[in-house]
């Protein structure tokens, strides 16, 4: 079945967002996906996008580049596309797009507990790196502390 990458539109919100519940059980309330889709469409909306099959929304990513440094995030793919490939070609879509504007290195992080997804990555040539990953809210009315593996 061919799969079409193409950008994110305002059409797909109820598909994406239904997406990312499945993908992302338990979520934190500060990433509740109206607000990331609102947010990404202010910024680089172009490196927001959705793969469909047969007309139905599978899979996103995320993507982000900052002048130095990309970002992958919210790379999601329906329970029932996973391991046809669409998860392969939505973050090289996503790579390309960076290169495209001259990014060097790609950043993602992972759940520590999600070792199949780290494992999908390594095969896509990534590498856990010796960092440490830290965060801090700034948004207001959010947690006053961020739980551990919290973005």
């Amino acid at each position: 079945m061919p799969t079409v990458i193409r950008p994110f539109q305002e059409s797909d919100t109820d598909a994406v967002t239904a997406l990312w519940r499945e993908a992302f059980p338990g979520e934190s309330p500060r990433n509740q996906p109206a607000a990331i889709i609102r947010q990404k469409q202010a910024v680089q909306p172009e490196l927001f996008l959705v793969g469909e099959r047969a007309g139905r929304i599978v899979a996103t990513v995320v993507a982000g580049y900052d002048g130095h440094r990309g970002w992958l995030y919210h790379v999601a793919v329906a329970a029932t596309a996973r391991r046809t490939g669409i998860g392969r070609a939505m973050v090289a879509e996503a790579e390309t797009r960076l290169r495209a504007l001259g990014c060097p290195k790609v950043n993602l992080q992972v759940m520590r507990a999600n070792a199949a997804v780290v494992r999908f990555y390594e095969r896509l040539g990534y590498t856990v790196e010796d960092r440490i990953s830290m965060g801090k809210v700034l948004t207001q009315g959010s947690h006053s502390a961020a739980a551990p593996n919290d973005e």
